[in-house]
């Protein structure tokens, strides 16, 4: 039987694209982790709220909250949710969804687009995995 995904929580401070003085204005709320991020900005609602709190754009939290959600993916984390995000995946909810064939071929156009490498494209079974545990996850109360 296959083992379940846990999901992960990093330190603030590993989220890809978040600058110290962000930072420090999360930890301000009270938010070290991807975690408290999670729990504190769960809807659009939140997240416009904590946007207007911080005096930001709230496509920022939005972007924040979007990464911390994919890192929590195991096989993803904070190497991966990037690539995702720019893949047009927004949530775990989104990734569980996708045909893998098809969130593949996303991955290995942007891979091409942005870096003219093909060999650097996460393979098929890794983006399986992703949507696998992603899949795991969105299934637990």
């Amino acid at each position: 039987m296959a083992q379940r995904a846990i999901a992960q929580w990093w330190p603030l401070a590993q989220l890809p694209g978040l600058s110290a003085a962000d930072l420090t204005q999360l930890q301000g709320l009270g938010l070290d982790d991807t975690r408290s991020l999670l729990r504190l900005a769960p809807n659009r609602d939140q997240q416009r709220a904590i946007a207007a709190q911080l005096q930001l754009h709230e496509h920022h939290v939005r972007k924040w909250v979007a990464l911390a959600d994919l890192a929590r993916v195991p096989s993803v984390g904070l190497e991966h949710c990037g690539l995702l995000l720019h893949s047009g995946i927004i949530s775990t909810v989104q990734l569980a969804q996708q045909p893998a064939h098809k969130l593949h071929q996303q991955i290995l156009r942007l891979h091409v687009r942005e870096f003219q490498r093909r060999n650097l494209c996460p393979g098929m079974g890794e983006v399986t995995r992703w949507i696998m545990q992603a899949r795991d996850l969105c299934q637990r109360p």
